[in-house]
Protein backbone atom coordinates (compact mmCIF):
# COMPACT_ATOMS: atom_id res chain seq x y z
CA UNK A 1 0.00 0.00 0.00
CA UNK A 2 2.93 2.32 0.89
CA UNK A 3 4.73 1.62 -2.45
CA UNK A 4 1.62 2.80 -4.24
CA UNK A 5 0.95 5.95 -2.55
CA UNK A 6 4.86 6.88 -3.30
CA UNK A 7 3.89 5.96 -7.12
CA UNK A 8 0.94 7.94 -6.75
CA UNK A 9 2.54 10.60 -5.30
CA UNK A 10 5.26 10.54 -7.75
CA UNK A 11 2.97 10.53 -11.00
CA UNK A 12 0.76 13.58 -9.37
CA UNK A 13 4.52 15.47 -8.51
CA UNK A 14 5.91 14.92 -12.52
CA UNK A 15 2.27 15.84 -13.82
CA UNK A 16 2.22 19.10 -11.77
CA UNK A 17 6.11 19.92 -12.82
CA UNK A 18 4.73 19.25 -16.49
CA UNK A 19 2.27 21.64 -16.15
CA UNK A 20 3.97 24.41 -15.10
CA UNK A 21 6.80 24.03 -17.22
CA UNK A 22 4.43 24.17 -20.20
CA UNK A 23 2.15 27.06 -18.55
CA UNK A 24 4.46 29.61 -19.75
CA UNK A 25 4.19 28.13 -23.53
CA UNK A 26 0.52 27.61 -23.31
CA UNK A 27 -0.03 31.32 -22.96
CA UNK A 28 2.04 32.59 -25.51
CA UNK A 29 0.63 30.05 -27.84
CA UNK A 30 -2.92 30.08 -27.22
CA UNK A 31 -4.44 30.45 -30.80
CA UNK A 32 -7.54 32.36 -31.49
CA UNK A 33 -9.07 30.68 -34.51
CA UNK A 34 -9.11 27.05 -32.06
CA UNK A 35 -11.31 25.67 -30.32
CA UNK A 36 -11.27 22.48 -27.89
CA UNK A 37 -15.17 20.68 -27.72
CA UNK A 38 -15.46 18.39 -24.66
CA UNK A 39 -18.04 15.32 -24.71
CA UNK A 40 -17.35 13.45 -21.64
CA UNK A 41 -19.35 10.73 -23.63
CA UNK A 42 -19.98 9.20 -26.86
CA UNK A 43 -19.26 11.48 -29.38
CA UNK A 44 -21.14 9.25 -32.44
CA UNK A 45 -24.65 10.22 -30.04
CA UNK A 46 -23.83 13.76 -28.66
CA UNK A 47 -25.10 15.39 -32.44
CA UNK A 48 -25.55 18.65 -30.88
CA UNK A 49 -21.78 18.88 -29.92
CA UNK A 50 -21.46 17.78 -33.30
CA UNK A 51 -23.34 20.26 -34.49
CA UNK A 52 -21.48 22.86 -32.76
CA UNK A 53 -18.29 21.14 -34.10
CA UNK A 54 -19.47 21.62 -37.91
CA UNK A 55 -20.60 25.15 -37.45
CA UNK A 56 -17.60 26.12 -35.88
CA UNK A 57 -15.49 24.48 -38.46
CA UNK A 58 -17.81 26.63 -40.91
CA UNK A 59 -16.75 29.67 -39.11
CA UNK A 60 -13.27 29.29 -40.24
CA UNK A 61 -12.12 27.83 -36.76
CA UNK A 62 -9.83 24.62 -36.29
CA UNK A 63 -11.72 22.41 -34.20
CA UNK A 64 -10.43 19.43 -31.43
CA UNK A 65 -13.23 17.17 -30.54
CA UNK A 66 -12.28 14.91 -27.32
CA UNK A 67 -14.92 12.28 -26.51
CA UNK A 68 -15.49 8.63 -26.47
CA UNK A 69 -16.33 7.07 -29.76
CA UNK A 70 -18.22 4.24 -29.63
CA UNK A 71 -20.35 5.66 -32.04
CA UNK A 72 -19.86 6.59 -35.86
CA UNK A 73 -20.29 10.51 -35.86
CA UNK A 74 -21.59 12.23 -38.66
CA UNK A 75 -19.84 11.57 -42.23
CA UNK A 76 -19.75 15.33 -42.77
CA UNK A 77 -17.72 15.88 -39.34
CA UNK A 78 -15.39 13.01 -40.25
CA UNK A 79 -14.39 14.68 -43.60
CA UNK A 80 -13.98 18.05 -42.38
CA UNK A 81 -10.28 18.91 -42.51
CA UNK A 82 -10.60 21.37 -40.06
CA UNK A 83 -12.10 18.75 -37.31
CA UNK A 84 -9.55 16.45 -35.32
CA UNK A 85 -11.30 13.84 -33.25
CA UNK A 86 -9.20 12.66 -30.58
CA UNK A 87 -10.98 9.85 -28.03
CA UNK A 88 -10.65 9.82 -24.24
CA UNK A 89 -10.65 6.05 -22.54
CA UNK A 90 -13.82 4.89 -21.27
CA UNK A 91 -13.41 3.63 -17.59
CA UNK A 92 -15.55 0.59 -17.68
CA UNK A 93 -17.42 -0.67 -14.15
CA UNK A 94 -15.15 -2.09 -11.47
CA UNK A 95 -15.77 -5.54 -10.61
CA UNK A 96 -15.34 -4.89 -7.08
CA UNK A 97 -15.94 -2.97 -4.07
CA UNK A 98 -19.30 -0.85 -2.80
CA UNK A 99 -20.68 1.97 -5.57
CA UNK A 100 -19.33 5.23 -3.96
CA UNK A 101 -15.46 3.33 -4.20
CA UNK A 102 -16.20 2.48 -7.82
CA UNK A 103 -17.53 6.11 -8.63
CA UNK A 104 -14.51 7.75 -7.10
CA UNK A 105 -11.79 5.78 -9.10
CA UNK A 106 -13.98 6.61 -11.75
CA UNK A 107 -13.79 10.63 -11.50
CA UNK A 108 -10.13 10.15 -10.34
CA UNK A 109 -9.18 8.17 -13.69
CA UNK A 110 -11.76 10.52 -15.78
CA UNK A 111 -9.83 13.51 -14.10
CA UNK A 112 -6.22 12.70 -14.57
CA UNK A 113 -6.80 11.27 -17.84
CA UNK A 114 -8.92 14.26 -18.98
CA UNK A 115 -6.49 16.57 -17.89
CA UNK A 116 -3.37 14.42 -20.09
CA UNK A 117 -5.66 15.14 -23.07
CA UNK A 118 -6.11 18.77 -22.77
CA UNK A 119 -2.86 19.74 -21.73
CA UNK A 120 -1.09 17.63 -25.03
CA UNK A 121 -3.15 19.59 -27.48
CA UNK A 122 -2.55 22.84 -28.92
CA UNK A 123 -4.26 25.20 -26.80
CA UNK A 124 -7.34 26.99 -27.46
CA UNK A 125 -9.05 30.21 -27.23
CA UNK A 126 -12.32 28.14 -25.69
CA UNK A 127 -13.01 25.05 -24.48
CA UNK A 128 -16.48 24.22 -25.36
CA UNK A 129 -17.74 21.56 -22.72
CA UNK A 130 -21.12 19.94 -22.88
CA UNK A 131 -23.06 19.29 -19.51
CA UNK A 132 -23.90 16.69 -18.38
CA UNK A 133 -21.69 15.11 -17.86
CA UNK A 134 -19.86 17.86 -16.24
CA UNK A 135 -18.42 16.26 -13.17
CA UNK A 136 -15.31 16.07 -13.23
CA UNK A 137 -14.96 17.75 -16.48
CA UNK A 138 -16.17 21.06 -15.65
CA UNK A 139 -13.28 21.39 -13.15
CA UNK A 140 -11.19 20.08 -14.74
CA UNK A 141 -11.66 22.54 -18.13
CA UNK A 142 -11.44 25.29 -15.99
CA UNK A 143 -7.93 24.75 -14.47
CA UNK A 144 -6.85 23.61 -18.23
CA UNK A 145 -8.26 27.22 -18.60
CA UNK A 146 -6.37 28.79 -16.35
CA UNK A 147 -2.97 27.77 -17.73
CA UNK A 148 -3.80 28.37 -21.27
CA UNK A 149 -5.88 31.26 -21.00
CA UNK A 150 -8.46 29.52 -22.63
CA UNK A 151 -12.39 30.97 -21.97
CA UNK A 152 -14.50 27.98 -20.51
CA UNK A 153 -17.81 27.74 -22.65
CA UNK A 154 -20.07 24.85 -21.31
CA UNK A 155 -23.43 24.56 -22.75
CA UNK A 156 -26.01 23.24 -20.25
CA UNK A 157 -28.40 20.45 -22.30
CA UNK A 158 -29.48 19.54 -18.26
CA UNK A 159 -28.62 19.18 -14.80
CA UNK A 160 -25.99 16.40 -14.31
CA UNK A 161 -27.35 15.40 -10.61
CA UNK A 162 -30.59 15.19 -11.81
CA UNK A 163 -30.09 12.62 -14.19
CA UNK A 164 -28.68 10.84 -10.95
CA UNK A 165 -30.91 11.08 -9.05
CA UNK A 166 -33.52 8.94 -11.45
CA UNK A 167 -31.21 5.96 -10.50
CA UNK A 168 -30.23 6.67 -6.66
CA UNK A 169 -32.90 8.73 -5.59
CA UNK A 170 -32.80 12.67 -5.16
CA UNK A 171 -31.39 12.68 -1.29
CA UNK A 172 -28.78 10.13 -1.79
CA UNK A 173 -25.33 11.65 -1.00
CA UNK A 174 -23.87 11.48 -4.54
CA UNK A 175 -26.85 13.04 -5.82
CA UNK A 176 -26.05 16.08 -3.18
CA UNK A 177 -22.53 15.84 -3.98
CA UNK A 178 -23.33 15.86 -7.64
CA UNK A 179 -25.53 19.12 -7.54
CA UNK A 180 -23.28 20.96 -4.88
CA UNK A 181 -20.30 20.25 -7.09
CA UNK A 182 -22.07 21.61 -10.09
CA UNK A 183 -23.68 24.53 -9.30
CA UNK A 184 -20.60 25.83 -7.71
CA UNK A 185 -18.24 24.72 -10.66
CA UNK A 186 -20.81 25.93 -13.00
CA UNK A 187 -19.92 29.60 -11.99
CA UNK A 188 -16.38 28.93 -13.39
CA UNK A 189 -17.18 29.82 -16.79
CA UNK A 190 -16.78 32.58 -19.08
CA UNK A 191 -19.54 32.04 -21.13
CA UNK A 192 -23.11 29.88 -20.49
CA UNK A 193 -25.20 28.40 -23.31
CA UNK A 194 -28.76 26.51 -22.10
CA UNK A 195 -31.30 24.46 -24.59
CA UNK A 196 -34.89 26.24 -23.00
CA UNK A 197 -35.80 29.64 -21.53
CA UNK A 198 -37.46 27.84 -18.94
CA UNK A 199 -33.19 26.34 -17.77
CA UNK A 200 -32.10 29.64 -18.37
CA UNK A 201 -34.64 31.24 -15.64
CA UNK A 202 -33.66 28.21 -13.61
CA UNK A 203 -30.46 28.92 -14.01
CA UNK A 204 -30.39 32.82 -12.83
CA UNK A 205 -32.77 32.39 -10.26
CA UNK A 206 -31.41 29.40 -8.54
CA UNK A 207 -27.48 29.08 -9.30
CA UNK A 208 -26.35 32.40 -9.92
CA UNK A 209 -25.54 31.86 -13.63
CA UNK A 210 -26.11 34.24 -16.52
CA UNK A 211 -26.81 32.16 -19.79
CA UNK A 212 -28.59 32.31 -23.12
CA UNK A 213 -30.70 30.11 -24.71
CA UNK A 214 -29.43 28.82 -27.88
CA UNK A 215 -32.39 26.07 -28.94
CA UNK A 216 -31.84 23.02 -30.66
CA UNK A 217 -32.51 23.13 -34.22
CA UNK A 218 -32.22 20.42 -36.96
CA UNK A 219 -29.65 19.88 -39.17
CA UNK A 220 -30.06 20.42 -42.97
CA UNK A 221 -29.98 17.02 -43.58
CA UNK A 222 -32.69 15.96 -41.56
CA UNK A 223 -35.80 16.71 -43.98
CA UNK A 224 -39.00 14.13 -45.77
CA UNK A 225 -37.60 11.71 -47.80
CA UNK A 226 -38.23 11.27 -51.95
CA UNK A 227 -39.85 8.25 -52.24
CA UNK A 228 -37.32 6.58 -54.31
CA UNK A 229 -34.97 6.55 -51.45
CA UNK A 230 -37.71 5.81 -49.12
CA UNK A 231 -37.82 2.25 -51.12
CA UNK A 232 -34.31 1.91 -51.14
CA UNK A 233 -33.95 2.04 -47.08
CA UNK A 234 -37.09 -0.05 -46.61
CA UNK A 235 -35.46 -2.68 -48.83
CA UNK A 236 -32.30 -2.37 -47.29
CA UNK A 237 -33.78 -2.61 -43.57
CA UNK A 238 -35.69 -5.48 -45.14
CA UNK A 239 -32.50 -7.43 -45.57
CA UNK A 240 -32.24 -7.36 -41.47
CA UNK A 241 -35.06 -6.71 -40.11
CA UNK A 242 -38.33 -8.63 -41.32
CA UNK A 243 -40.70 -5.23 -40.04
CA UNK A 244 -39.82 -3.91 -43.68
CA UNK A 245 -40.43 -6.98 -45.70
CA UNK A 246 -42.84 -7.63 -48.36
CA UNK A 247 -46.71 -8.97 -46.43
CA UNK A 248 -47.80 -10.57 -49.81
CA UNK A 249 -46.20 -12.13 -52.70
CA UNK A 250 -45.05 -10.02 -56.04
CA UNK A 251 -47.48 -10.79 -59.35
CA UNK A 252 -44.67 -9.63 -61.17
CA UNK A 253 -41.27 -11.46 -59.94
CA UNK A 254 -38.91 -8.11 -61.63
CA UNK A 255 -40.79 -6.05 -59.48
CA UNK A 256 -39.27 -4.52 -56.16
CA UNK A 257 -40.97 -4.89 -53.08
CA UNK A 258 -41.28 -3.47 -49.47
CA UNK A 259 -43.92 -3.75 -46.81
CA UNK A 260 -44.58 -0.34 -47.60
CA UNK A 261 -43.53 0.38 -51.44
CA UNK A 262 -42.99 -1.30 -54.42
CA UNK A 263 -40.88 -0.21 -57.69
CA UNK A 264 -42.51 -0.81 -60.85
CA UNK A 265 -40.26 -3.39 -63.20
CA UNK A 266 -40.52 -1.54 -66.73
CA UNK A 267 -40.76 2.07 -65.59
CA UNK A 268 -39.33 2.15 -62.49
CA UNK A 269 -41.93 4.26 -60.57
CA UNK A 270 -42.06 3.99 -56.87
CA UNK A 271 -45.33 4.13 -55.54
CA UNK A 272 -46.76 2.94 -51.56
CA UNK A 273 -48.81 0.04 -52.03
CA UNK A 274 -52.38 -0.03 -51.21
CA UNK A 275 -53.65 -0.64 -47.72
CA UNK A 276 -49.66 -0.59 -46.20
CA UNK A 277 -49.45 -0.24 -42.58
CA UNK A 278 -48.63 2.94 -40.74
CA UNK A 279 -44.67 3.53 -40.18
CA UNK A 280 -44.50 5.00 -35.76
CA UNK A 281 -40.88 5.88 -35.20
CA UNK A 282 -39.48 6.50 -31.64
CA UNK A 283 -36.30 6.80 -30.75
CA UNK A 284 -34.29 6.71 -27.29
CA UNK A 285 -31.17 6.06 -25.07
CA UNK A 286 -33.11 3.38 -23.11
CA UNK A 287 -33.08 5.49 -19.95
CA UNK A 288 -34.61 5.84 -16.75
CA UNK A 289 -36.40 9.49 -18.19
CA UNK A 290 -38.21 7.03 -20.97
CA UNK A 291 -41.25 5.06 -19.96
CA UNK A 292 -41.63 2.81 -23.17
CA UNK A 293 -44.37 1.15 -20.95
CA UNK A 294 -46.59 3.40 -21.99
CA UNK A 295 -46.17 2.94 -25.63
CA UNK A 296 -46.42 -0.31 -25.21
CA UNK A 297 -49.65 -0.34 -23.03
CA UNK A 298 -51.10 1.82 -25.77
CA UNK A 299 -50.37 -0.40 -28.42
CA UNK A 300 -52.34 -2.78 -27.04
CA UNK A 301 -55.35 -0.68 -26.69
CA UNK A 302 -54.57 0.37 -30.46
CA UNK A 303 -54.46 -3.60 -31.52
CA UNK A 304 -57.49 -4.67 -29.51
CA UNK A 305 -59.58 -1.48 -31.38
CA UNK A 306 -58.38 -3.01 -34.60
CA UNK A 307 -59.39 -6.62 -33.81
CA UNK A 308 -62.80 -5.01 -32.61
CA UNK A 309 -63.29 -3.60 -36.04
CA UNK A 310 -61.87 -0.65 -36.50
CA UNK A 311 -61.08 1.59 -39.37
CA UNK A 312 -57.08 1.09 -38.68
CA UNK A 313 -54.32 0.25 -40.74
CA UNK A 314 -51.72 -2.37 -38.82
CA UNK A 315 -48.84 -0.58 -37.78
CA UNK A 316 -44.88 -1.11 -37.71
CA UNK A 317 -43.39 0.62 -34.97
CA UNK A 318 -39.69 1.03 -35.00
CA UNK A 319 -38.00 1.98 -31.63
CA UNK A 320 -34.08 3.45 -32.61
CA UNK A 321 -31.07 3.78 -30.08
CA UNK A 322 -29.27 1.71 -27.76
CA UNK A 323 -29.14 2.08 -24.05
CA UNK A 324 -28.83 0.31 -20.55
CA UNK A 325 -32.80 -0.44 -20.34
CA UNK A 326 -33.00 -1.54 -24.23
CA UNK A 327 -32.35 -5.07 -23.51
CA UNK A 328 -35.08 -4.81 -20.33
CA UNK A 329 -37.79 -3.67 -23.12
CA UNK A 330 -36.73 -5.66 -25.59
CA UNK A 331 -37.86 -8.38 -23.47
CA UNK A 332 -40.99 -7.25 -22.13
CA UNK A 333 -41.94 -6.06 -26.20
CA UNK A 334 -41.34 -10.27 -26.81
CA UNK A 335 -43.87 -11.14 -24.43
CA UNK A 336 -46.34 -9.35 -26.49
CA UNK A 337 -48.23 -11.47 -29.16
CA UNK A 338 -49.67 -8.79 -31.47
CA UNK A 339 -51.09 -10.00 -34.95
CA UNK A 340 -51.53 -6.32 -36.45
CA UNK A 341 -48.54 -4.31 -35.28
CA UNK A 342 -44.62 -5.31 -35.80
CA UNK A 343 -41.92 -4.09 -32.96
CA UNK A 344 -38.33 -3.62 -34.05
CA UNK A 345 -35.79 -2.01 -32.12
CA UNK A 346 -32.77 -1.04 -34.92
CA UNK A 347 -29.19 0.58 -34.27
CA UNK A 348 -29.26 2.69 -37.63
CA UNK A 349 -26.50 4.18 -39.16
CA UNK A 350 -25.95 7.76 -38.65
CA UNK A 351 -26.83 8.07 -42.16
CA UNK A 352 -30.05 6.08 -42.33
CA UNK A 353 -31.93 7.57 -39.20
CA UNK A 354 -33.08 11.34 -40.83
CA UNK A 355 -33.80 9.17 -43.96
CA UNK A 356 -36.30 7.07 -42.12
CA UNK A 357 -37.32 9.79 -39.59
CA UNK A 358 -38.69 11.76 -42.94
CA UNK A 359 -39.82 8.01 -44.37
CA UNK A 360 -42.28 7.74 -41.13
CA UNK A 361 -45.97 8.60 -40.42
CA UNK A 362 -45.69 9.67 -37.17
CA UNK A 363 -43.66 10.31 -34.35
CA UNK A 364 -43.71 9.31 -30.54
CA UNK A 365 -41.51 11.08 -27.58
CA UNK A 366 -41.43 9.48 -24.22
CA UNK A 367 -38.95 11.86 -23.09
CA UNK A 368 -39.60 13.26 -19.69
CA UNK A 369 -36.63 15.39 -18.59
CA UNK A 370 -34.99 15.03 -15.36
CA UNK A 371 -35.17 18.22 -14.55
CA UNK A 372 -37.79 19.34 -16.08
CA UNK A 373 -35.71 21.84 -18.24
CA UNK A 374 -34.54 20.19 -21.69
CA UNK A 375 -36.43 19.29 -24.47
CA UNK A 376 -35.70 15.83 -26.51
CA UNK A 377 -33.21 17.01 -29.61
CA UNK A 378 -35.14 13.82 -31.31
CA UNK A 379 -38.30 15.88 -31.74
CA UNK A 380 -36.54 18.70 -32.88
CA UNK A 381 -35.22 16.25 -35.63
CA UNK A 382 -38.76 15.02 -36.77
CA UNK A 383 -40.05 18.74 -36.79
CA UNK A 384 -37.06 19.17 -39.47
CA UNK A 385 -38.75 16.05 -41.07
CA UNK A 386 -41.93 17.44 -41.43
CA UNK A 387 -42.70 14.56 -38.93
CA UNK A 388 -45.62 15.29 -36.63
CA UNK A 389 -45.33 13.92 -33.09
CA UNK A 390 -46.93 13.09 -30.09
CA UNK A 391 -44.90 13.47 -27.01
CA UNK A 392 -45.80 13.03 -23.39
CA UNK A 393 -46.06 16.00 -20.98
CA UNK A 394 -43.42 17.74 -18.75
CA UNK A 395 -42.40 20.92 -17.52
CA UNK A 396 -41.67 23.33 -20.50
CA UNK A 397 -42.69 21.18 -23.58
CA UNK A 398 -45.17 23.77 -24.73
CA UNK A 399 -41.42 25.57 -26.00
CA UNK A 400 -41.36 23.03 -28.76
CA UNK A 401 -44.44 21.00 -29.37
CA UNK A 402 -47.26 22.91 -30.13
CA UNK A 403 -50.94 20.79 -29.10
CA UNK A 404 -53.15 20.51 -32.04
CA UNK A 405 -50.55 22.81 -34.40
CA UNK A 406 -47.47 20.27 -34.77
CA UNK A 407 -48.59 17.48 -32.74
CA UNK A 408 -50.05 16.36 -29.74
CA UNK A 409 -49.37 16.35 -26.31
CA UNK A 410 -50.73 13.28 -23.94
CA UNK A 411 -50.42 12.21 -19.86
CA UNK A 412 -50.88 8.50 -20.47
CA UNK A 413 -51.16 5.46 -22.50
CA UNK A 414 -54.50 5.85 -22.49
CA UNK A 415 -54.69 8.97 -23.99
CA UNK A 416 -51.42 7.92 -26.48
CA UNK A 417 -54.21 5.34 -27.37
CA UNK A 418 -56.74 7.83 -28.44
CA UNK A 419 -54.79 10.00 -30.45
CA UNK A 420 -53.47 6.72 -32.24
CA UNK A 421 -56.93 5.95 -32.69
CA UNK A 422 -57.60 9.74 -34.18
CA UNK A 423 -54.43 10.28 -36.27
CA UNK A 424 -54.85 6.96 -38.10
CA UNK A 425 -58.54 6.77 -38.42
CA UNK A 426 -59.14 6.04 -42.49
CA UNK A 427 -55.08 6.03 -42.92
CA UNK A 428 -54.21 7.03 -45.38
CA UNK A 429 -56.15 10.21 -44.97
CA UNK A 430 -55.33 13.48 -47.56
CA UNK A 431 -58.14 15.41 -45.06
CA UNK A 432 -57.01 13.73 -41.89
CA UNK A 433 -55.30 15.53 -38.66
CA UNK A 434 -52.16 13.73 -39.20
CA UNK A 435 -51.93 15.70 -42.52
CA UNK A 436 -52.55 18.71 -40.92
CA UNK A 437 -50.37 18.65 -39.05
CA UNK A 438 -47.69 17.68 -41.70
CA UNK A 439 -48.79 20.74 -43.65
CA UNK A 440 -47.95 23.17 -40.66
CA UNK A 441 -44.47 22.32 -40.17
CA UNK A 442 -44.30 22.31 -43.96
CA UNK A 443 -45.59 26.27 -43.51
CA UNK A 444 -43.73 26.80 -40.88
CA UNK A 445 -40.35 27.64 -42.54
CA UNK A 446 -38.21 26.41 -39.55
CA UNK A 447 -34.72 28.12 -38.75
CA UNK A 448 -32.13 25.21 -39.23
CA UNK A 449 -29.03 24.77 -37.11
CA UNK A 450 -26.54 26.65 -39.05
CA UNK A 451 -28.29 30.12 -39.47
CA UNK A 452 -29.60 30.19 -35.87
CA UNK A 453 -25.68 29.15 -34.67
CA UNK A 454 -24.60 31.80 -37.10
CA UNK A 455 -26.84 34.27 -35.36
CA UNK A 456 -26.93 33.12 -31.29
CA UNK A 457 -23.84 32.10 -30.67
CA UNK A 458 -21.21 32.99 -33.16
CA UNK A 459 -21.42 37.02 -32.22
CA UNK A 460 -21.24 35.62 -28.45
CA UNK A 461 -17.86 34.59 -29.55
CA UNK A 462 -16.34 37.57 -31.47
CA UNK A 463 -17.20 39.87 -28.80
CA UNK A 464 -14.83 38.27 -26.13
Amino acid sequence: MASSCVALLAVATSLLLLLLVSWKRWRQGRTKWHVIIVVLGDVGRSPRMQYHALSFAKSGFSVTLLGFCNSRPYDELLQNNRIQIVSLTELQKLPVGPYIFQYGVKVVFQSVHLLWKLICREPAAYIFLQNPPGLPAIAVCWFVGCLCGSKLVIDWHNYGYSIMGLVHGPSHRLVLLAKWYEKLCGRLSHLNLCVTNSMREDLAENWGIKAVTVYDKPASFFKETPLDLQHQLFMKLGCTYSAFKARSERLDPATERSAFTERDSQSGVVTYLRGRPALLISSTSWTEDEDFSILLAALEKFEQLVLDGESLPSLVCVITGKGPLKEYYGGLISQKRFQHIQVCTPWLEAEDYPLLLGSADLGVCLHKSSSGLDLPMKVVDMFGCCLPVCAVNFQCLHELVKHEENGLVFEDSEELAAQLQMLFSKFPDPAGKLNQFRKNLRESEQLRWDESWKQTVLPLLMDR
